[in-house]
């Protein structure tokens, strides 16, 4: 079965085949590094670091490029609040980020070039959109330029909308624009604005537009064409829908395939610093370990909105350490642990079909279920040929408790909780099914198993719920 992967831009699910047999070039948009990251700007990293280990474990050569926005209005904007040089809090920022991605086990790209690294490459650009009359300088004495969105036909194609139907953009001073529309490519620097947030242009000293950044960053790493665009569903419009247009006006091909992850919510809002409802990744972290907070993410599918809840997050984090308690009590019984073998069939299929992570992780756990029945009959080929399988598999998913980026070995304690936390819920599930089943007698045998060892069982509307007692 080949790759199918949801195409934005023609809405459908559609055979995946690269520019270049054998080799992938991946643009994903990464953040503008103004503040401290939360659980919601991390999913679109974990669910497109699952996409490069899916396409790399399918034999592709992956060129993966993620960019860091480090010049921006919210830059300015919070630095001269805190009474800091803008550099200095982007660079902060961008090391809380890369902490968190390390923290979550995203692999490093290929490269991850910085907006301030690349203004040439968007002087070249925006010089080209001007010659091919896509673009103008404003007359208004700015020093701004727009991209002209009359003159390109295909303006609306990524979001399936009219000009007529969009609103204006907010991301320059309008008294300088044929249309509303128009997008800002360069911004003429503000007597307001700090010198050393400009660069010399042909329009007179400024900064790029946030748009034109992206296009000449994908175009110099990955080619005038390239495979596959990503980032969260936010980006469509306008960031993305800007892009696509500027780059085809341009002359470029640009992506061919458009992949977008959903927002992780909370309260239904989507989560962000404006409303106050974010979650910082080192606050998360004090509660619960990275490689489950992985798991939470993985375990949802990519274009699936997920409503953030600790309680959620603790299911997750239970469900994942029976896969992590299966993994040492075999390695234990094998007397050492096998390299990653070949993943099952069903996992393969789920993966294949637009990265469905909920059928993957279903397919997982059956493997493990049955890893759990050779384990009774102690070390044996199948049982190795059985571990092999699941590391394969929690490879692709970022999630292998033995990968060095998780920091070797866990702490005894924290290897130990999980391994109880396992087995009392296995314990826990059994005595659901023999009250379902009626059999009240071996559900009140396990609660006392259970009372004896310490365990103290709680039955809540919510379901079971087990403390030390």
């Amino acid at each position: 079965m080949s790759i199918r992967l949801y195409d934005t831009a023609t809405r459908e699910v559609r055979d995946f085949a690269p520019l270049v047999e054998g080799r992938v070039g991946v643009y994903v948009c990464g953040l503008t590094v103004q503040s401290e990251p939360h659980v919601g700007h991390v999913r679109s990293a974990v669910n497109f670091d699952v996409l490069r280990r899916w396409l790399t474990h399918r034999g592709f050569a992956v060129d993966f490029i993620r960019n860091v926005t480090d010049i921006d209005d919210k830059i300015l904007t919070k630095a001269e609040v805190q009474g800091r040089p803008w550099y200095n809090l982007a660079y902060e920022m961008k090391r809380e980020l890369d902490r968190a991605y390390a923290a979550l086990n995203v692999l490093p790209p290929t490269y991850e070039p910085a907006a301030t690294g690349h203004v040439p490459e968007m002087l070249a650009l925006i010089e080209q959109l001007i010659a091919k009359g896509h673009a103008y300088a404003a007359e208004d004495g700015s020093g701004d330029v727009y991209f002209d969105v009359r003159s390109w036909p295909e303006y609306g194609a990524l979001t399936h909308q009219r000009i007529d139907d969009m609103e204006a953009a907010e991301d320059a001073d309008p008294r300088g624009k044929r249309d509303p529309r128009d997008f800002a490519l360069w911004k003429g620097r503000k007597s307001t604005e700090p010198a050393t947030a400009s660069w010399p242009s042909p329009w007179g000293p400024g900064r790029p537009g946030w748009h034109i950044e992206c296009s000449a960053m994908a175009g110099k790493y990955l080619g005038e064409a390239f495979d596959i665009h990503g980032g969260g569903v936010d980006l469509r419009f306008p960031h993305h829908e800007n892009e696509l247009a500027q780059s085809r006006a341009a002359g470029h091909g640009f992506a061919a395939y458009w992949m977008h992850n959903a927002w992780i919510t909370t309260a239904g809002e989507k989560m962000s610093k404006s409303l106050g409802n974010s979650l910082l990744i080192p606050s998360v972290l004090e509660r619960f370990r990275g490689i489950e907070l992985r798991y939470y993410m993985v375990a949802a599918h990519y274009r699936s909105t997920v409503e953030f809840g600790f309680d959620a997050l603790g299911e997750a984090a239970v469900a994942f350490r029976r896969i992590e308690a299966y993994v040492d009590r075999a390695a234990e019984a094998l007397g050492e642990l096998p390299e990653p073998g070949i993943a099952c069939a069903d996992f393969e299929t789920a993966m294949d079909d637009d990265l469905g992570t909920p059928a993957a992780i279903a397919a997982l756990h059956e493997v493990v279920r049955e890893g759990n029945k050779l384990l009774a009959g102690g070390a044996s080929p199948a049982l190795r040929g059985n571990l092999a399988s699941v590391r394969a598999m929690l490879g692709v998913l970022g999630l292998d408790p033995a990968d060095p980026a998780w920091g070797g070995p866990a702490r005894t304690d924290d290897r130990l909780s999980a391994v109880v936390d396992a087995l009392v819920s296995d314990l826990l599930d059994q005595r659901a099914e023999a009250r379902r089943d009626k059999d009240f007698a071996t559900a009140d045998a396990i609660r006392d198993r259970l009372k004896e060892a310490g365990v103290e069982i709680t039955d809540t509307p919510d379901g079971q719920k087990w403390s030390l007692a």
